[in-house]
């Protein structure tokens, strides 16, 4: 648990899966990055999937929903996808999907988007949070309505089109205040609308760069994924939030990471960006 302030976030398992590493690392040779994420015997990492659960003002956000469970087991080989997601975690620690005020995706990808939705008794996708605001940037949701997307198979009916239904689907523009001290910022790169999410409390501030950063092994500028629509955007935007985290104070959390979540940001002498482990 982590102590923002007033503010409290548990961090809670989503899900693991398996990508590709050249993807996941784009321009970057394997040379370089298998050192930082070794690869499994068919060039896969392991990703985590960590979700964020804030209290604050009485009130639940969760940030973002994981992986989800609804895939065939063709896809769960493919992607290494485990067998818990969000529900099991939160479960586990007795929080009842009722009592999530507010859902923040950060976008549409089925690795962020894929425990919103879960099977009812009948094998029908509905709302897995049946009180939730499920916040999305409108710029997001469109493009995942339009195909305006690298992977054809990342944005899924199945997680979308019972959001949309439920009519607990909130589309936001630009940046805004979601819950008191929590605030949605877009970071375009990985995406077009991407939004990182920001907590702030007692002076201290910890951000969500979602898909910006997905990793420790990715604090390196020019260290993209293949799969970002905009490469040269995230690298820009990257840069510009490092320099932020290090003169705020920042600490980062780093929903894919496999090892950890909680980083502090630090400036090297050389003028590159390292991250420390903080407690969490």
């Amino acid at each position: 648990m982590i102590e923002i302030g007033n503010i409290k976030v548990t961090l809670f398992d989503g899900g693991r899966l398996k990508l590709d590493g050249g993807a996941m690392f784009g321009i970057i040779p394997k040379v370089l990055w298998q050192k930082l994420s070794p690869p499994d015997d068919l060039n896969r990492i392991q990703l985590a999937t960590t979700c964020l659960l804030i209290e604050t003002a009485g009130r639940r956000v969760l940030v973002e929903t994981g992986v989800g469970h609804k895939y065939s087991p063709k896809d769960r080989d493919i992607f290494g996808i485990g067998p818990t997601w969000i529900l099991d975690s939160l479960t586990a620690a007795r929080v009842e999907p009722e009592s999530i005020d507010t859902v923040v995706l950060t976008h549409l990808h089925f690795d962020h988007a894929g425990g919103a939705t879960r099977l009812n008794e009948n094998g029908q996708a509905v709302p897995t949070f049946p009180r939730a605001t499920y916040i999305v940037q409108r710029g997001e949701w469109d493009d995942a309505q339009n195909g305006y997307y690298v992977m054809n198979a990342t944005y899924r009916s199945e997680n979308l089109d019972p959001l949309a239904a439920s009519g607990r689907l909130k589309l936001v523009e630009g940046e805004g205040e979601v819950a008191p001290g929590i605030c949605v910022r877009p970071l375009p790169g990985h995406t077009r609308y991407q939004q990182a999410v920001i907590i702030r409390s007692g002076g201290r501030t910890a951000l969500q760069p979602a898909d910006l950063m997905p990793t420790a092994a990715h604090v390196g500028i020019r260290y993209n994924m293949a799969y970002d629509l905009l490469p040269y955007d995230n690298m820009q935007n990257k840069k510009q939030l490092l320099a932020e985290a290090v003169g705020g104070q920042y600490l980062l959390l780093l929903g894919q990471d496999p090892h950890h979540t909680a980083f502090a940001v630090r400036q090297t002498a050389s003028e590159r960006y390292e991250l420390e482990r903080a407690p969490q």
